[in-house]
């Protein structure tokens, strides 16, 4: 009774501190403030100052300037200017609010999301519209001045907030026509460090001027009087040729090719791709790819893109010639992996992983880059059949050198395994970092896997129903439960404990991949092979090699729109389609001129759209499983309160508690 009675009361207490007064709005740019980290990189106020930049850079981009001058001053600021149209700072029709100030003041505004007829910018890199305002937001104190339509505006902020309201000036003989120049002093408060890398900064200016032939980049150091100057007139090649760290095997494979918006094209008119390519044998390669001048670090579909088109044309050319030996079969990376290449994309409406815009995650873009790319390699090979017999050897030796080495693997195995079960459609390949098995729900959808995936590489193993929760069933009695015993077998390891060290040699796939349908159902068969794993495989989590596949709950058959031809496009739960229905309004579709079909199952998906939504790896969703941050302790704890059979209790509290948070489908 005392121990019911605790509860009780600090559950009561729990119940008094959480009302109506508890839920807190954040308004303006209060987010960023709280989470600086879910808008920009927090190691240093490089990407707050690229957002000034890029904005620069898209003027430019849309033909309105040739010119950025960036300026580190001695009190710790940093200045760009540009030569573009300059920010409009009349009223805002709808906000009452002068337009310069609420591009620097509101999230999600901007004059970039318009891409139809009339838009101010049909190719840009900003998407969001919530870049220059979060440098504002970080920024001890900005300054924009603005020159324009005979006008000079300027405006002041501090924290994000305006501290010298807007003031206009008539332009004289000796202002300049028309720019921005905005001024920034970082909060050293959210930064680990305020010193601006100089050695990246420098690399983004000068990239900037490659992307942007004849356009003049400059650095002013204030400090030192030093003044660096970049301005390319050759573009890719020169670049690449400077930076690369050793010598290409063929000459330069370059190209450039744009939508021209005719009838027989899929893409918008304007979206394309400029590339420069070098083989190397030997070196680390370079690789630098950029979305409409924004720099992908991380790459995304456009690099996947490139490296589907050159793999298509140089097998086609092995293959016509016969050049392939017995016994040995190509993969992308054996094509990809001695290449270096600068990649310069144009998307009309670029989809960024988060805020920062490192990895570009739009899927028409891969098969934008890869319809450019591969004719265009192929009409090469076949000009210089000599340079592509060199570069087919040198593709055939990667191939061989990497047979060679999962070949040493499988040695080290051993020949004492398991049969494998009847029903696992296996995988060509036997090597581990390239081999995926996918856990498929159902017979059905299973089948549609067995033929929408890459065989060399991709195992299916369909699974009947609901297996068994396995929270609490002892190990010895896990194979009694058939769909438990062929995942053990076909993954090759034994069950065991955390505290457990179990033989890992006989892993046979790099990622073992949980597919449901995107219903409710389909979550119950993830938690309950979750269960599974986190309780009886324990050391394949910990290794990172748990995945959940997403696979989209809706499709919608969007119609063209202005430059946007009619597509197919995926959403992954009803907030994504709302996301989409808007991003379609704003594109000029009328009201429900789309359709929208909502998968019951993956068993009513066919083969290329499980390839294209949830098994190609340049396009999927694929979740890694971790332990929950409180640590394995605690995540146990959740587990049996969520899995126990004697939690009954435990899980109505939780229900009573926390319901109201969760979206029922029904």
């Amino acid at each position: 009774m005392a121990t019911k009675s605790v509860s009780s009361n600090k559950a009561a207490a729990g119940n008094q501190a959480y009302g109506e007064s508890s839920i807190r709005v954040l308004k303006g740019l209060e987010p960023v403030k709280q989470r600086p980290g879910m808008y920009t990189r927090t190691d240093n106020p490089l990407h707050i100052i690229q957002e000034v930049i890029d904005n620069a850079a898209d003027e430019a981009l849309a033909g309105h300037g040739k010119r950025i001058d960036v300026t580190l001053h001695t009190d710790g600021s940093v200045s760009v200017q540009d030569d573009g149209r300059g920010i409009p700072f009349g009223m805002h029709p709808e906000e009452k609010v002068p337009v310069v100030e609420i591009v620097f003041t509101q999230l999600h505004a901007g004059g970039k999301f318009d891409k139809g007829a009339g838009g101010a910018y049909s190719f840009s890199g900003g998407l969001h519209g919530v870049g220059v305002s979060v440098t504002n937001a970080l920024s001890k104190r900005l300054e924009v001045t603005v020159w324009r339509e005979g006008q000079v505006a300027s405006v002041v902020f501090s924290g994000g907030d305006v501290t010298q309201p807007l003031q206009l000036r008539r332009s004289t003989n000796a202002d300049k026509k028309s720019g921005t120049t905005v001024r920034a002093w970082p909060d050293a408060k959210y930064f680990e460090s305020s010193d601006l890398p100089r050695a990246d900064l420098m690399h983004l200016l000068r990239s900037k001027a490659v992307l942007m032939p004849g356009a003049i980049v400059t650095l002013t150091t204030e400090k030192t009087g030093d003044v660096q100057t970049w301005t390319y007139r050759g573009g890719l090649r020169d670049y690449l040729m400077q930076t690369l760290n050793a010598d290409p095997v063929i000459p330069l494979f370059e190209g450039e090719r744009y939508a021209d918006g005719g009838e027989t094209e899929n893409f918008a008119e304007g979206e394309g791709a400029a590339w420069c390519v070098a083989f190397t044998e030997d070196g680390a390669p370079m690789r630098e790819s950029y979305v409409n001048l924004i720099p992908t670090v991380n790459g995304g579909t456009h690099e996947s893109g490139l490296k589907d088109g050159l793999f298509t044309a140089v097998k086609g050319f092995i293959d016509m010639h016969s050049l392939l030996p017995k016994g040995v079969k190509l993969m992308p990376d054996d094509v990809f992996s001695r290449a270096s290449f600068v990649l310069s994309a144009k998307v009309l409406d670029p989809q960024f992983q988060g805020q920062i815009k490192e990895r570009l995650n739009s899927r028409d873009a891969l098969r934008l880059v890869s319809a450019y790319v591969k004719p265009t390699m192929e009409l090469w090979l076949n000009q210089h059949v000599d340079l592509g017999r060199k570069l087919a050897d040198l593709v055939i030796k990667q191939a061989q050198t990497r047979q060679r080495a999962s070949q040493k693997v499988e040695k080290r195995k051993g020949s004492g395994v398991a049969v494998l079960p009847g029903k696992l459609t296996d995988c060509e390949s036997r090597d581990l970092n390239l081999n995926e098995l996918f856990l498929v729900e159902g017979d059905s959808a299973g089948g549609s896997a067995k033929m929408g995936r890459n065989k060399e590489t991709q195992a299916i193993l369909p699974l009947r129903g609901k297996i068994l929760n396995a929270w609490e069933v002892e190990r010895d009695r896990l194979f009694a439960n058939n769909e438990i015993h062929d995942i053990s077998v076909a993954i090759g390891v034994d069950p065991h404990s955390a505290t457990d060290t179990p033989d890992l040699s006989g892993l046979r796939y790099g990622k073992v991949c949980i597919l449901s349908d995107a219903d409710v159902d389909g979550s119950h068969i993830q938690v309950l092979l979750l269960t599974l794993f986190f309780r009886h495989f324990p050391k394949l989590v910990e290794a990172g090699h748990v995945y959940i596949a997403k696979p989209p709950l809706f499709r919608v058959d969007a119609p063209a729109r202005g430059k946007k031809p009619a597509a197919k496009i995926y959403a992954l739960d009803e907030g994504e389609l709302t996301a989409t229905l808007d991003k379609l309004r704003k594109e000029g579709a009328r009201e429900n001129s789309w359709s929208i079909g909502r998968f019951k199952g993956l068993g009513e998906m066919n083969a290329e759209q499980l390839w294209d939504t949830t098994l190609n790896p340049e396009t999927r969703r694929l979740l890694q499983i971790e332990f929950a941050a409180l640590g394995f302790t605690e995540t146990t704890t959740s587990l049996t309160k969520l899995m126990g059979k004697g939690e009954a209790q435990a899980r109505r509290d939780l229900m009573e508690l926390r319901g109201d948070e969760v979206e029922v489908d029904v």
